[in-house]
Formats: structure tokens, C-alpha cells, sequence
């Protein structure tokens, strides 16, 4: 393989796991790295702040390679899905593989330089990974256990600071926990007639469309309660809450863009607001913790 196949091939493995999407938790591991620092009183090391974002890379790049290896079939059978990598054979099952296994070893790897407890809970997460992957396989409730997931990034962050966990942070991986499930719920509805021909398990499914779009407001909803939740004992202030308010804004315009009856703005609706919401509230988290 010469330089530009390889090149190729790495663009593919990166396509393949929507690399590009790793902004949706970034910032919130970020912010339990900045809650974590406010209850030390003191700034992370760079060799932290590293290995927090290496074990972030490599454990979201394994839960999507394994996603992306474990649906394939079902993957190649539904038409919006059928022209992924591994159903069209551009990602091969042993290339999959084998960015899995290196990508968990990253994790693992990083998880064991910042401190014991972190190795220790790592093959738990992983364990989550593999069940979100088979989920909808026999349970309706992927999307929570797609939100624990994704929750475990600021609470990962504060555990490797501090090695053990804190109200701030708690509530700020329900918050996570509660906005993953619910714009989870809103991409799910483009397979809703795939998942019932199919039999296959999701909230859309299970709960029709209008009931699931009444799910996700209270999905968010309470993602906005608990991240006002961070607020008590975390040090910071009006900045942060001001932040919150312009998130309720966001998931507002969000909501505002699909209808059960028109999924047409789907993609912008999760795509780009998204990536505006976890940027938005860590950018004002950390601005309140500067001022």
C-alpha cells in the first residue's frame, strides 16, 4: 500500500466513525476537566489534559467502529444506510477490526496513565459500547444507554483529576445523559418505517412519532434543569447561567426545525445546532470560570 492508498484508507476509517461528530462530547469533557480544576483550586498539568483527550478519541473512535461492525448487516439491508463503509466494502471487516482494537487500546492505554480508578471503570464503558451497539436489537431504550455513553466523558474527565465524583459533575452527565437520548430520538425517526418492518427496537417505534417528538422536549427539558443543576457548589456564576439560557435558545431553534411531518431538516437539526449546543455551554463555562 503506497502513501496515498494509505492516506485513503485512514480518510475512509475517519469517515466511517464520523470523526468530525467527536465535537457533540468534546467540550462537555472539557467542561468536567474546568469543574474538576474550580474544586481543586488548581489548573490540570498538560500531560493530564492530554491523556484525557486521547482516552476521549479513542474510546469515542472504538464505540463507533464497533457500531458501525456490529450493524452492518442491518446497515446494508436499509436504504439510507446501505452506502456506509463496511456495506460497500470500502472498510473492510478486518480493517474495522482492527481500527477497533487500536482505538480501545488507546483508551485503555490512557485511561491507564491518568490514574487507577480510570483503568479500572474503562472495560466498563466498553461493555456500554457493546450493549448500545446490540440495543435496538431487543430494547427500546437505546438511546439512554447511547446517552450514558456519552455521559461518561465529563464524569471520565473528573474522575481522572480528581479520582472521585462530585455533584457538579453528576448533574452535568445527566444533563448529557438527557440531551444524547433526546436528539438521539429525532435522528432515529428517519428509520422509523425500516424499524417497524423490521422489528427492530427504538423509542420511535415503540411510541409512534408524536409521542417520541413530546419525549425528546422532555428529554431536554431536563437536560436544561440539570445543567442549572451544575451551578451549586461548581464556582461559577452569572456567565454560566447566561450560557444555559442561550442553550434553551438553541434546543429551542432545534425543535423548531423537525416536525413529524417534515424530517427534511433533520441533518441540520442534529448536525449543526448540536455541535453549537456543546460548544456554546463549555465556551461560557469557561469564560464565567476566567472572569
Amino acid at each position: 500500500m503506497d502513501k496515498a492508498q494509505l492516506l485513503d484508507k485512514i480518510k475512509a476509517l475517519l469517515e466511517m466513525i464520523k470523526f468530525s461528530h467527536t465535537i457533540f462530547a468534546f467540550p462537555f469533557a472539557l467542561m468536567g476537566v474546568l469543574l474538576a480544576a474550580l474544586a481543586n483550586g488548581t489548573l490540570p498539568g498538560f500531560g493530564q489534559i492530554f491523556w484525557i483527550c486521547l482516552a476521549m478519541i479513542g474510546a469515542r473512535s472504538g464505540a463507533m467502529g464497533l457500531n458501525r461492525l456490529i450493524d452492518a448487516k442491518i446497515d446494508a439491508a436499509n436504504p439510507r444506510t446501505a452506502e456506509r463503509h463496511i456495506p460497500t466494502g470500502k472498510v473492510s471487516i478486518l480493517e474495522a477490526v482492527c481500527f477497533i482494537a487500536v482505538s480501545l487500546a488507546v483508551f485503555l492505554f490512557a485511561a491507564w496513565m491518568l490514574n487507577p480508578l480510570c483503568f479500572y471503570l474503562a472495560p466498563l464503558a466498553i461493555g456500554f459500547f457493546v450493549l448500545y451497539a446490540y440495543c435496538k436489537r431487543f430494547s427500546h431504550y437505546a438511546h439512554l444507554v447511547l446517552g450514558i455513553c456519552l455521559a461518561a466523558a465529563p464524569i471520565g474527565a473528573w474522575i481522572a483529576l480528581r479520582g472521585d465524583l462530585g455533584w457538579s459533575v453528576i448533574s452535568l452527565g445527566l444533563a448529557v445523559l438527557f440531551w444524547v437520548a433526546g436528539f438521539d430520538i429525532f435522528y432515529a425517526l428517519q428509520d422509523y418505517d425500516y424499524d417497524v418492518e423490521r422489528g427492530l427496537h427504538s423509542i420511535p417505534s415503540k411510541l409512534g412519532l408524536d409521542k417520541s417528538f413530546l419525549l425528546v422536549r422532555i428529554f431536554h427539558g431536563l437536560m436544561l434543569l440539570f445543567l442549572l443543576l451544575v451551578l451549586p457548589g461548581s464556582g461559577l456564576g452569572w456567565i454560566y447561567f447566561a450560557g444555559v439560557a442561550v442553550v434553551a435558545g438553541l434546543l429551542a431553534y432545534e425543535h423548531s426545525l423537525v416536525k413529524p411531518n417534515d424530517l427534511s431538516k433533520l441533518n441540520a437539526a442534529f448536525f449543526n445546532m448540536n455541535g453549537y449546543i456543546s460548544v456554546t455551554i463549555f465556551v461560557f463555562a469557561l469564560v464565567d470560570a476566567v472572569v
